[in-house]
This record gives C-alpha cells, sequence and structure tokens, in this order.
C-alpha cells in the first residue's frame, strides 16, 4: 500500500499539472472507486470544477477545488495516477490498460488516468462543510510538520497495550506510517515491534519520533518505493526500496551490527527487525517467540469477527 512518502511524491508530480486548471471531462468506469455513489453522478459533479490546491493528509491526497470542495482519493493497495501531457497527444501516449477505470481530462488538453489492479481504491467527493470534519477523525497528526513533536506521539501511546508496530499502524494515531516505514522507523529507533506501546520508556518515545520522522524523510527524497504497482505520476519509479534498512531483508546482516535480519508478524504483517539491535525487554533465549504469545493470548479474546473488521484507512 502506498504510504506517506509515495502519496506525498505523487503530490508534488499532479500539483503544477493541476493547480489552476479545471476539470473539462470526467470519465469513471468502476462503480467500486465511488461506491456507495453512482459513478456517473461523481463524474458529472467534478465537471467544471476549477483545483485550487492538491493537499495530503496522511495517505490520503485531496484535490481541493474553487468551490470549496475536496476530492478525496485514497490508492489502497494498487491505485496510481499518470498525467498525460497534452503536448504529448494525451491519453494516446499511454498503452491500453484494463486497469484504467477513471481518466480526468483538464482544460488544457491533458489528462490525468487513475489505474487499479486491486479495485481497492477510492475516490470520494466532499462538500465544504465535511472536508476537515471527514479527515480530522480518520487521521491523526502529519509526522513531519514542524510542529509534530514526540509529545503528542507519547499522548497517544500512553493508553495503548497493543504492539508498538500495531499502535503506529494505526492512522489516528500518527499520519501515513504504513508496515514498510513503520519497520523502519523502529530499526532506527532500536525498538523491538512487539514491545507494548504503553511501556515505553520517555526516551524511548523520542527515538520512535525520531525513526518515523527520519524514515519517512527518507521515503520521500527518494521519491517512495516501487515493490511492485507504485509509479510517479510521469511513469518513473521510487528508489526508497534501494535503501531500506529492515524490510524485505530477512536472512540479509544488519548494517548497524551485522546480526542476520529476523521476520515474524506482528498485527497480522510481516515485520522485519534486528534480533540484536531491537531486542526484546523479556532478556534471554525465546524472548521474542515469548513476546509473540502473550500478544496473541490477549489479542484473541478481543478480536472482532471478521464481519466488523475495518480496512486500515
Amino acid at each position: 500500500m502506498p504510504e506517506l512518502p509515495e502519496v506525498e511524491t505523487v503530490r508534488r508530480g499532479l500539483a503544477p499539472a493541476l493547480e489552476g486548471r479545471r476539470f473539462e471531462h470526467v470519465e469513471i468506469t468502476d462503480p467500486r472507486l465511488t461506491r456507495p455513489h453512482d459513478p456517473l453522478e461523481v463524474a458529472l459533479e467534478l465537471e467544471g470544477e476549477r483545483v485550487t490546491k492538491v493537499d495530503r493528509r496522511g495517505k490520503y491526497l485531496i484535490v481541493r477545488f474553487e468551490s470549496g470542495r475536496a476530492l478525496l482519493i485514497h490508492l489502497r493497495m494498487t491505485g496510481s495516477l499518470r498525467h498525460a501531457k497534452a503536448e504529448d497527444h494525451g491519453l494516446e501516449q499511454l498503452p491500453a490498460d484494463p486497469h484504467r477505470h477513471a481518466v480526468v481530462t483538464l482544460d488544457d488538453g491533458s489528462d490525468v488516468a487513475y489505474r487499479d489492479v486491486r479495485r481497492f481504491g477510492t475516490w470520494l467527493l466532499l462538500e465544504p462543510s465535511d472536508v476537515d470534519t471527514y479527515i480530522d477523525t480518520r487521521v491523526g497528526k502529519e509526522p513531519l510538520e514542524a510542529a509534530y513533536k514526540a509529545k503528542h506521539l507519547a499522548e497517544k501511546l500512553a493508553t495503548r497495550r497493543a504492539p508498538i508496530k500495531a499502535a503506529i499502524l494505526d492512522q489516528r494515531t500518527v499520519a501515513g506510517v504504513g508496515n514498510i516505514y513503520a519497520d523502519e522507523a523502529l530499526w532506527r529507533a532500536q525498538v523491538h515491534p512487539l514491545t507494548p506501546a504503553n511501556e515505553l520508556t520517555a526516551d524511548e518515545v523520542k527515538a520512535v519520533h525520531k525513526g518515523i520522522r527520519a524514515s519517512l524523510q527518507a521515503g520521500v527524497r527518494r521519491q517512495g518505493s516501487t515493490l511492485r504497482d507504485y509509479q510517479l505520476p510521469d511513469g518513473s519509479s521510487g528508489s526508497a526500496q534501494d535503501r531500506f534498512k529492515v524490510y524485505g531483508r530477512g536472512g540479509l546482516p544488519c548494517e548497524r551490527c551485522g546480526t542476520p535480519i529476523d521476520k515474524i508478524r506482528v498485527a497480522g504483517r510481516g515485520t522485519w527487525y534486528c534480533p540484536n539491535c531491537q531486542a526484546y525487554r523479556d532478556a534471554g533465549a525465546g524472548s521474542t517467540k515469548r513476546g509473540q504469545r502473550r500478544y496473541a493470548a490477549s489479542n484473541s479474546s478481543k478480536r472482532p469477527s471478521r464481519s466488523r473488521r475495518q480496512s486500515s484507512v
């Protein structure tokens, strides 16, 4: 799933193309993209809207309009946006694609095409009075803003008994962190991913805060990570995957201490960490497995049924 660095890279790529431009024509061919709203009705509502700003909160791309409305785009697992310039014959320059589910033609003749293989992405058009409320109830503070301090993270973690990795994957705790950058952040902080969030010391919270910011900043500098589907609006790839510290590096040596990187599961996600640099608090052989058993036991009694589970925002 595209995380903050990927969505921020898309925002930076689309902003010059969209800001100041009017949506001349909109075609949405996948009803899943706008459900429960009719895609034809959403397309008609979007036509004529003029973009004032391309913004972002967490993993949400926000296209703000002159009218005060906003289009919230969530790329989910495999969504991507491609800009085709008018001088390059717009959409004609792109190959035919069965996974293209929406096209916006701008008033300069260029096109923005939305592609999504797994079709989990969403487009939601919000009225002016609903924009901030909708986002604020689903997404926490922006971790890369200068005003975001360790104390804000500490406040969110103080009552969380879940493992620290599960806690920072919750978008209401901190916006934009997903599986990749959670592992990268905890490696930087030298904190075991199974450590209960409310048991972190003040210094550990500061280290996690610093690790989150550092890992996200590294991802943004390298224009996100292209592992499979993610692409920039110009069709190029990110390079953050070439510099991962732990994610996907099982069995390879930790660059800090040389210990082979290990893989476990936390909150249902594959999780990579260094057993030496990120030693579990319960010292001794088998401590990580004991931590996993404790987490599984405490979680099993309160796990909701499948029908009640909510997907990550």
